[in-house]
Formats: structure tokens, C-alpha cells, sequence
């Protein structure tokens, strides 16, 4: 049986204000760094990631640690932080020290890591991600997302907003539809500029994406091929869109989707349906070429 978690108390740690005056930790516009400062916030996120008995949570960029420490209140037994700015690594170390070893800083870039390899599953990610990678992070993460319990996230309004639009939406696009391929995504609440240190220009928002029981069968880079040829001209019908695949209209007709619809109009089975029909087309165009 696992020992019990103990109890992490974050206002018996110095104020965030005091850290950041003490560190001198200025935001850098260049690593898109907001600081939410507000523990109730930060704790709102913490538990709207759900149960955490025995999952370990994985945080990127935890600047000055206000949800650091939100995430050290949850029954999650292990808490990894990844973190490039190294000016935050002394600052996180009170943190550190008070979590009883359930909470490591890892001094890297999160584009450049894996976080399976940082912790053993069952894991979950919460972060309130810099605004500035964002989408690479969550289209990596996505990829493999079955190694994930969840995946609760900050993103601009803007960029949430694209995640859960439905076709027909003007929000909807590529990037909706390979988050709905391999996921459920739901916004959460949003949270406004004056809640950060500094204040962005834009909402931000908080969605929780759990991995797709039964994902339509595709493949990850024709779905990808399929979808940037297809909204790279969204405005046109899939006949002119798709003409990069070859012959768009026998595609099209394929899978029984009208010629004359645009890429805005078709729902992630259509989008699924149209990789793999282009899939098998290029394998058999494979074996149709002779040898060099």
C-alpha cells in the first residue's frame, strides 16, 4: 500500500510577490512568460485536473511556482517541473525543500524532452504553458497521448478556442481537428488579463484533454498531409485544395464527400476517412514503381 502523501501547506511559503522581488525575476517577453500569482487561481487549475492519487504531474514552466504549489496541495505523490529560464531554479528551491521530496525542477527546454521519460505512468501534465510554444508542445504531447491520465492546459483564448471548434465554426481547422482525432477537449473557465504579472493582451483559458477512446483509424502524418492542404486553402473547394494529393476529385469520391465542400465543413471521421484513402493510394503507388 502506498505511504499516505503528506500535507503541503503554500502559504507557509514566503508571498510570490517577495520571490519575485527577491529573485528579480522580471517576466521575459521572449519566453512568454505571464505569472499567475493568485493561489485561489492556481488552485482552481490544480483540482480541475481531477483526482491525482498516485498519478505523477508533470508542469511546464513554473516560473515563480504559484501553481507549483497549487499541484504540491493535490494527492499527486510526485510533482516534475520543467523549466527553462535558469533564474526560477533558485528561486523554486523553497518550494523544493518544503515538498518533502515530492517535487524535482528539471533544467530544460520542453520542446526538447520527453516527459515519459521523466516520470512512470500513471502521469498527467498541468501547466500554464508560455504562450510562445504552446502548440508545438501540445501537438507533441497529443502524438502520444495515451501515456497520459489527462492533459490540463493554459492557452491564449484565441488558441482554446480552436481546439473545441466544431465544422462550420470559423475557429475550426487543422489544429481542431487533430486534437478531436485524439482527444476529448473541454474548456474549462477562462481566466482575464488582470489575473497575470505582467498582463497579456488577450484571455487566456483552461481546457482539460483527455485521450480518445476509440480514435478513428489514421495515420498521424497523412492526417497532418490531408488537413495542411486542406485548410492552406480553406476558402476553396476540396477539388482545388486537395489537388496536391493528386487526383482530388477521385479522393474525394472515394470517401463520399462532394467535391464542391469546403475544408471548414468536414468533421474528423471525414478528415480520418480522407488519410487513409490517400494512405493506401501512395502504397499502392509504391509498389507500382519498379526498382531503380
Amino acid at each position: 500500500m502506498p505511504a499516505p502523501v503528506p500535507a503541503f501547506d503554500p502559504h507557509a511559503l514566503p508571498p510570490l510577490r517577495d520571490v519575485i522581488a527577491r529573485f528579480e525575476l522580471g517576466a521575459k517577453k521572449s519566453l512568454g512568460q505571464n505569472f499567475l500569482l493568485d493561489l485561489n487561481l492556481t488552485g482552481r487549475i490544480a483540482r480541475s485536473a481531477g483526482p491525482m492519487k498516485g498519478v505523477s504531474i508533470i508542469e511546464v514552466g513554473p516560473g515563480p511556482g504559484g501553481l507549483t504549489r497549487a499541484l504540491l496541495t493535490t494527492d499527486a505523490p510526485k510533482v516534475i517541473a520543467i523549466e527553462r529560464d535558469r533564474r526560477f531554479i533558485e528561486a523554486l528551491q523553497d518550494v523544493v525543500d518544503a515538498a518533502g521530496g515530492r517535487l524535482s525542477i528539471v533544467e530544460a527546454d520542453a520542446l526538447t524532452v520527453d516527459p515519459e521519460t521523466l516520470a512512470p505512468a500513471p502521469r498527467a501534465i498541468v501547466a500554464n504553458l508560455p504562450y510562445n510554444v504552446a502548440t508545438p508542445l501540445l501537438l507533441g504531447w497529443l502524438a502520444r497521448i495515451d501515456a497520459y491520465v489527462s492533459l490540463t492546459l493554459m492557452f491564449q483564448r484565441e488558441v482554446a478556442d480552436r481546439l473545441v471548434a466544431e465544422p462550420g465554426s470559423k475557429a475550426y481547422g487543422r489544429l481542431s481537428v487533430i486534437t478531436q482525432w485524439r482527444s476529448d477537449a473541454r474548456v474549462l473557465f477562462n481566466l482575464p488579463p488582470r489575473a497575470f504579472t505582467p498582463p497579456p493582451k488577450v484571455e487566456s483559458t483552461v481546457v482539460h484533454l483527455t485521450p480518445r477512446a476509440n480514435p478513428e483509424p489514421a495515420d498521424w502524418k497523412t492526417l497532418e498531409k490531408v488537413t495542411a492542404a486542406a485548410f492552406g486553402q480553406r476558402r476553396k473547394m476540396l477539388r482545388q485544395s486537395l489537388k496536391s494529393l493528386g487526383n482530388a476529385e477521385a479522393l474525394l469520391e472515394e470517401v463520399g464527400i462532394a467535391p464542391t465542400a469546403r475544408a471548414e465543413e468536414i468533421d474528423v471521421a471525414g478528415f480520418a476517412a480522407l488519410a487513409r484513402a490517400h494512405r493506401a493510394r501512395e502504397a499502392l503507388a509504391g509498389e507500382a514503381t519498379p526498382p531503380a
